[in-house]
């Protein structure tokens, strides 16, 4: 049976290459596995661009498993985070430091609207027990690419620290760069990297690492522990995901291959703007303004037409081999799909011609969409 394509945000469709990685077994003490381990680890600095003084740190488990365990790690037991909010990931944060006992403060805008730094700089400087700050650089609620550079400029300029989420960007946006710092980053093997599911990781500088000793509320989620251990010894603390490593250092192989996060970038947006144009040529309509729209998932609003109906439009694509996403905006009923992964222009026009296909055989005429 042929593998469906996935047009998601992660998991998502992967190469032959990254799929046979997983056919063979791994010791997790053996010195070629804690080999494939140091070469990853020095594959997703480069992928970062950020060079000497960070510490990549990998931990078993999706992206949200990462997420907590840097909040837990960095943000101090008695600190206070503030948390930028447009959209499902960023209340996710707010929920994950409720659950470990950390102070949060908010500073929410619309899901389609980037949070502006001249609020973020208001906030801050009207309240001075907010010692991090927390961004998802992409939203992927609606799709929305959030300004990293410029939140990063205030965040800095005020003396806090900056914790971003970056896990459906990695890879495939730049996260690093003139006037852009950050303290802690996260993200995952299974988005724009194109491994598969099981391993998040956190890039932070060592200034931060040092200082988030005795911080953890978990002894598994531990960062600085497991970065004390790679450091003693190069060994994972607990049972590694062995098989997911050998993917992600394939997938890495790839990414370097197809021009690091240039070439990968260059191809996501090729495809999200081929998949938006041809959305709005079925007389479908977008959710985001081109501007704000990142190159990783697009958010397509329901056609007021009674005749939609999302689950059968997701079975109709699931019976020609095509997945997509429900919505999961907040206000406005809405469906997803995602342009990243191992597709190109034949898998998007593919996506499309099908999508039109099935909005015909439904009787979907009227494509405006719902009233909100």
């Amino acid at each position: 049976m042929a593998d469906p394509l996935l047009f998601t945000p992660g998991p998502l469709t992967t190469s032959a290459a990254t799929k046979t990685a997983m056919l063979h077994d791994w010791g997790s003490r053996d010195p070629a596995f804690g080999a494939m381990t140091a070469r990853v680890r020095a594959r997703l600095i480069a992928v970062a661009g950020v060079g000497a003084g960070h510490v990549v740190v990998p931990i078993q488990g999706s992206g949200t498993f990462v997420v907590e365990a840097a909040l837990g790690t960095f943000v101090p037991r008695d600190g206070t985070l503030l948390v930028l909010v447009n959209g499902e990931y960023c209340r996710r944060i707010v929920r994950i430091c409720a659950r470990i006992g950390r102070k949060t403060a908010t500073l929410e805008t619309a899901e389609d609207t980037p949070p502006a730094a001249a609020a973020l700089d208001a906030a801050l400087a009207a309240d001075p027990a907010i010692g991090h700050v927390a961004l998802v650089h992409c939203e992927t609620t609606s799709g929305i690419l959030n300004p990293l550079a410029e939140i990063a400029e205030v965040v800095h300029r005020r003396g806090r620290k900056l914790l971003v989420d970056a896990m459906s960007t990695f890879g495939a946006v730049p996260v690093a760069g003139p006037g852009i710092k950050w303290d802690v980053l996260v993200a995952s093997s299974n988005k724009c990297l194109e491994g598969v599911p099981g391993i998040g990781f956190a890039i932070a500088c060592e200034e931060a690492l040092a200082a988030a000793a005795g911080n953890a509320h978990s002894l598994a989620l531990d960062l600085h522990d497991q970065a004390a251990g790679f450091a003693a010894n190069g060994q994972w603390r607990y049972t590694p995901p062995t098989h997911v490593l050998a993917a992600l250092d394939a997938a890495l192989g790839e990414h370097e291959a197809e021009g690091g996060v240039a070439g990968r970038g260059a191809r996501y947006r090729r495809n999200c703007a081929r998949l938006v144009a041809g959305l709005r040529g079925l007389g479908l309509t977008t959710y985001l303004p081109d501007a704000w729209q990142a190159p990783v998932i697009v958010t397509v609003l329901t056609p007021k037409d009674p005749a939609f109906r999302f689950a059968e439009l997701y079975d109709r694509l699931a019976a020609e081999g095509l997945l997509i996403y429900p919505g999961k905006l907040t206000r406005i009923d809405s469906f997803r799909i995602g342009c990243i992964g191992r597709i190109g222009d034949a898998e998007i026009d593919r996506v499309l011609a099908a999508t039109g296909a099935a909005l015909a055989a439904m009787g979907v005429a009227d494509r405006a969409p719902r009233a909100a």
